[in-house]
């Protein structure tokens, strides 16, 4: 039923009309940018794949970057990906990364976390290593969502993990961490086991790639997205103890053009939400919640890295329009960028804010005309 409402909803895409908000791009020269996450005093830290924490305030990028960030393998999809402030940053002042590390032959997704003081993350430690360890240098996944303490349970945070591309297989496996997301307590120690013999904090398996996560507080929903191979990119709700599929169920197949499975759905695995059939290479996710754009409420933005359907020459963000849970419609936004979106984010002013992945990557922020 879901890849039949897909189909459908291709077939009502929306062009945002461009009058309808203003695009500033307020830095420049950002190396790859891959994440950014709002500090309560105003200013933004960005990361940049080659290894870089950087901070932007009023006055721009500031051109110092951040002390005390580990070493990285920046290497094929690797290198300092996300950047997740702790639910108690205000008096902990702590932040999280995660990254790929190691060498090319031998490298792991990392979690860690340092307190942020002054231009300084100090104390940092690793709290989290995907095991076990691979010698590809794609398919990390790594995107982090922070989960606030509610009255049954303690503050902790989600990470998603790649299958490491040669690897598709452990997907299924959950004693490893291939193609998982993983439950954390904010030290790194697992919250649940979901599987019996699982790897530390594994809650699901079957995915392939993902590359978003995100806590709806209001709803009690997560939502994450995956890339697929040549099509099949998903959004999923993500649960407990569930099976994605990956790679014994797809909407895709291989590049090479081949089958990868002949099985869109199976017996006892969870079905996507949503799919995309092209692929648009789905990266950074945000839940919109803001008065800037109150049309958007409640509704997913979805960043691509490549047009897909939309009939724009490069990247773009996807409103995924959701009405009760289910997605009734798309519109595509910001296709005049005209460079892959590698994140979306809401500031604490309801204004979107993209990232551009490129050698001279750009921070864009989105207002209301």
């Amino acid at each position: 039923m879901r890849s039949i409402i897909s189909v459908i909803i291709a077939g009502m895409l929306m062009t945002s009309a461009a009058s309808a908000q203003t695009l500033e791009t307020r830095v420049s020269g950002l190396e790859y940018p891959w994440s950014l996450a709002f500090l309560p005093d105003g200013r933004m830290l960005v990361t940049e794949k080659p290894g870089r924490l950087r901070i932007v305030d009023e006055t721009g990028l500031v051109a110092t970057p951040v002390g005390g960030v580990p070493d990285v393998l920046w290497s094929g999809q690797g290198g300092l990906l996300d950047v997740a402030l702790s639910p108690g940053f205000e008096t902990d002042h702590l932040v999280y990364l995660s990254w790929s590390g190691g060498s090319v032959d031998d490298n792991t997704l990392y979690l860690g976390r340092g307190r942020l003081q002054g231009g300084t993350l100090v104390d940092f430690e690793i709290v989290f290593e995907a095991m076990p360890h691979r010698r590809t240098d794609v398919h990390y996944g790594g995107r982090i969502a922070m989960i606030p303490a509610e009255a049954d349970a303690p503050p902790s945070l989600l990470i998603g993990i790649g299958d490491g591309f040669d690897y598709r297989e452990e997907a299924q496996n959950p004693d490893t961490h291939f193609g998982t997301f993983v439950h954390l307590l904010l030290d790194g120690q697992p919250v649940q086991r979901t599987f019996e013999q699982a790897a530390p904090g594994v809650i699901s398996i079957g995915h392939r790639n993902p590359q978003a996560v995100v806590h709806d507080a209001v709803n009690r929903v997560i939502y994450s997205h995956e890339h697929g191979p040549r099509g099949g990119d998903e959004i999923n709700i993500l649960e407990a103890s569930s099976n994605y599929g990956w790679p014994i169920t797809s909407h895709g197949i291989d590049y090479t053009g081949a089958l990868v499975t002949p099985f869109e759905a199976y017996a006892g695995m969870a079905e996507p939400l949503h799919v995309w059939v092209p692929s648009i290479a789905p990266s950074g996710m945000a839940l919109y919640q803001g008065e800037m754009f109150p049309e958007w409420h409640g509704d997913l933005l979805v960043a691509a890295l490549i047009p897909g359907d939309a009939g724009v020459p490069s990247g773009h963000v996807r409103r995924v329009d959701l009405d009760d849970g289910d997605v009734v419609g798309e519109e595509i936004l910001f296709g005049e960028v005209g460079a892959r979106i590698r994140d979306v984010r809401v500031g604490p002013d309801g204004a979107v804010w993209l990232l551009t992945d490129e050698a001279d990557g750009r921070l864009i922020r989105v207002s209301r005309d």
